[in-house]
């Protein structure tokens, strides 16, 4: 049986956007925006899993890779996903709590912008 490729995750910060590509097709992605003014911050929206790719850990793995840019960009997450937010509970020493002031920034330009989800 042939090894599957490898997951690439890319992000297309322009499309709000980090997707999870497999042999060039999007298996997943994480939609996503970042904070217009300060508090700067990543936030993610939607977590989707094409179907038929479920159950591999995709989504989780977006979820890492996801905390792992804004952590290289030294700016917090703000999990508005259901799916991410779990997943950061489950994974407290790689998914460190946005300030309270981050969240109501992010929940603020969600809320003043449907376009970002």
């Amino acid at each position: 049986m042939p090894q599957a490729e490898p997951i690439e995750f890319v992000d297309d910060r322009e499309a709000g956007r980090l997707l999870a590509v497999e042999a060039g097709e999007v298996v997943g992605f994480i939609a996503y925006f970042a904070l217009a003014q300060a508090p700067h911050a990543l936030v993610a929206v939607h977590t989707i899993v094409e179907p038929g790719h479920e159950g591999r850990g995709i989504a989780g793995n977006l979820v890492r890779t996801f905390y792992g840019i804004a952590a290289g960009e030294g700016v917090p997450v703000v999990p508005l996903c259901p799916y991410a937010a779990s997943w950061a509970v489950k994974h407290p020493d790689e998914a460190p709590v946005a300030p309270d002031e981050v969240v109501a920034a992010a929940k603020a330009q969600l809320a003043a912008d449907s376009d970002l989800w």
